[in-house]
């Protein structure tokens, strides 16, 4: 009777710890992008601003949030304004929460109202032209309600870019998803699926909201119509080189925070680096999936 009673006691700890090391194999690793402390890891670029000039404390850290505020200024004379994480991506899942705040900033456009968004694949803050406006990147486009019917977030914007959808290049400045609109000053949680070149897939409150595919360089963002105008129209003084680069896919580059003139909250940025998954030992392998040709791992 003791011998099975032994017995047993040691299958049940093979199994518990066959268990536990199950449950530590399927862990994935989210990387925290913001310490909830400071801005410590990020670069800003405001348009007209040197690098790294937080001109009137535009973005700032309170209450364990990264905060865009415009208390300190008096009108927003188009100061355009991102925050760029110091490194860059490939292929990964990206998380957070965003939420607008009080009123727009005057001078701000229209259409701003309630506007932010998350560059993905985005130029480095460093090499933005002085006046650049925005990053050459795609725009995660985040919205809110205006309480007057239906109003996206999770779009695709293109700043220098354009994606395609349905095996097509679709030169569509601002693509909707098909999301909820999300009235009032209320959280909205926001996933993001990048796969380098290939695609990316947009998520809000556990929807999919949006996929397109293979993100790109091309200066026609605004209108096909006059070629090279739409650089000038962003503040592109290196045009030329954009322009020989047009049709080249994204397969990498910088997550940048969003300022142009309405207050806004984001908080819990995380992300999980897909790249290198492919070994069937790493810890986030159960979750994601191998291409054909073993080049990276993917959200599946």
């Amino acid at each position: 009777m003791k011998r099975i009673t032994l017995v047993l006691i040691i299958a049940g700890s093979f199994m518990f710890s066959a268990l536990q090391a199950q449950k530590q194999e399927k862990k994935e690793e989210w990387i925290a992008l913001f310490n909830g402390k400071d801005l410590s890891g990020w670069d800003i670029k405001i348009a007209g601003r040197e690098l790294n000039d937080n001109y009137n404390e535009t973005f700032r850290v309170e209450d364990g949030m990264i905060r865009v505020r415009y208390d300190k200024y008096s009108e927003f004379n188009d100061l355009y304004g991102h925050m760029y994480y110091e490194k860059p991506f490939s292929y990964y899942k990206l998380r957070f929460d965003y939420r607008f705040n009080g009123e727009q900033l005057k001078g701000g456009a229209t259409w701003n109202n309630r506007n932010s968004g998350i560059m993905l694949h985005s130029q480095s803050a460093a090499s933005n032209n002085f006046k650049q406006d925005f990053p050459v990147s795609i725009e995660l486009q985040l919205l809110g309600g205006l309480g007057k019917g239906p109003r996206t977030t999770a779009n695709v914007c293109t700043p220098g870019t354009a994606v395609e959808l349905k095996g097509k290049v679709d030169y569509t400045h601002c693509i909707n998803s098909a999301s909820k609109t999300y009235d009032g000053d209320q959280w909205v949680h926001v996933e993001a699926i990048v796969a380098g070149d290939e695609y990316m897939t947009f998520i809000v409150n556990g929807d999919t909201v949006l996929t397109f595919q293979k993100p790109q360089i091309d200066g026609s963002f605004i209108s096909k119509q006059n070629k090279g105008k739409d650089w000038d129209d962003m503040g592109v003084t290196d045009k030329q080189i954009w322009i020989s680069k047009e049709g080249t896919t994204l397969k990498e580059g910088y997550i940048a925070l969003q300022a142009e003139s309405h207050p806004v909250d984001f908080k819990n940025i995380e992300l999980l680096n897909l790249r290198g998954c492919k070994d069937p030992k790493a810890k986030n392998y159960k979750s994601y999936f191998l291409k054909a040709d073993n080049s990276a791992c993917l959200y599946k």
